[in-house]
C-alpha cells in the first residue's frame, strides 16, 4: 500500500467535524476503512467521512463529488452520495467528504452470500451505470482505455510473479484479449474498481456499491471482470443480467480480469483479502476459459 503523506486520525476528523460540521462534531467517531487512496470514519450511525490520503486522490474526491449525485438516481443499488464537501484547513490539504453510511460487509470478507442474486444484481448494476457518459466525463489512464495500452506493464507483472500458478495459461489468454477487437463505441460511465472489498453485502445480497473514487468514461469491459472476481460460479447469470455483449466484449472483460487480478496479487502483501481475490481471480479466469 503506498505510504499516507498525512497522518489522519480521530483527533484530526474531531478537529475537521467542529470547523466545518459543528452539528456532528459530538457524535462518536470510529475508524472504519484504510484503502490505497482514502481513510474512512463513521460519523455517528448514519453517516461516513472520506479523507483522501495522499495527493494522487485528492482530485478523485471532486470527481465523486461532482457526477455521483447525477447518476445515483438511476442505479438500482445504493451508492454514497455526498452530502458534504469538506475544505482544506491548514491542518489537512484537501477536500474531504461526508457520505451516508450504507450498512453491509466487503464482499470479500462475507462468506454466506447468496451468489447468483448478486450475480443479477451487480449485472444489472452495471447495465445501469454503463450508459453513455458526457464530453466532460473524468478520465483515466487506466481504466476504461484499450488492452494494448497496458500490454507492456501487464507483461512486466507477468514477468515479475514468475512462479504464478498457471502462468503460460493467463499470458495465451492475455494475448488473445489484446488482439480481440477494440471498443469504438462512445464511451460509457464505469465505476472503475469494481472489485469485491467495494462491493456490500447484507443478508446474502447486495447492499450498496461503494469508492467511486476511480469513476471514468471508456470500455463498459474493465468493470466487466467483477463476473470473474466476484462470481465466477454464477458467470452466466452475471451475463445473462447484463446489457447484451459481443464475444469481444466478453474477451476483454476477460483480460481486464487478468490484468487486475495480477495487481492485486502484486501489491497487496500487507492486504492478505485484497491478495485472495487476486488469486480467485486468476484461478477464475483459467477455469472458465
Amino acid at each position: 500500500m503506498p505510504a499516507a503523506e498525512v497522518d489522519i486520525d480521530v483527533a484530526l476528523v474531531r478537529r475537521l467535524l467542529d470547523a466545518q460540521r459543528p452539528d456532528l462534531a459530538g457524535n462518536e467517531i470510529i475508524p472504519l476503512a484504510f484503502g490505497w487512496d482514502n481513510v474512512s470514519f463513521r460519523i455517528g450511525e448514519g453517516r461516513v467521512a472520506r479523507f483522501p490520503r495522499r495527493g494522487l486522490a485528492a482530485r478523485l474526491i471532486d470527481n465523486e463529488a461532482r457526477w455521483l449525485p447525477q447518476l445515483a438516481p438511476s442505479l438500482p443499488l445504493p451508492v454514497p452520495v455526498p452530502e458534504f464537501v469538506g475544505e482544506p484547513t491548514s491542518g489537512y490539504p484537501w477536500r474531504w467528504l461526508i457520505v451516508p453510511f450504507i450498512p453491509g460487509e466487503p464482499a470479500g470478507t462475507v462468506d454466506d452470500i447468496e451468489l447468483a442474486e448478486c450475480a443479477v444484481q451487480v449485472g444489472r448494476f452495471l447495465g445501469a451505470l454503463h450508459r453513455e457518459a458526457p464530453p466532460g466525463a473524468p478520465s483515466n489512464p487506466y481504466r476504461g482505455v484499450a488492452l494494448a495500452d497496458r500490454d507492456e506493464a501487464i507483461r512486466q507483472r507477468f514477468e515479475s510473479l514468475g512462479d504464478l500458478p498457471a502462468r503460460s495459461r493467463l499470458v495465451s489468454l492475455w494475448n488473445e484479449a489484446v488482439a480481440a477487437p477494440t471498443f469504438t463505441d462512445p464511451a460509457v460511465w464505469l465505476h472503475g474498481d469494481l472489485h469485491p472489498q467495494n462491493l456490500l453485502v447484507a443478508d446474502g445480497r447486495l447492499s450498496g456499491v461503494i469508492d467511486f473514487g476511480d469513476i471514468t468514461a471508456g470500455d463498459p469491459a474493465t468493470d466487466l471482470a467483477v463476473a470473474w472476481s466476484l462470481v465466477p460460479d454464477e458467470h452466466e447469470t452475471f451475463w445473462a443480467a447484463y446489457l447484451p455483449g459481443d464475444s469481444s466484449l466478453r474477451t476483454r472483460a476477460r483480460g481486464w480480469a487478468i490484468a487486475l487480478g495480477l495487481a492485486y496479487v502484486a501489491n497487496s502483501a500487507d492486504n492478505p483479502v485484497m491478495e485472495q481475490i487476486g488469486e480467485c481471480t486468476l484461478r477464475a479466469v483459467v477455469d472458465l476459459s
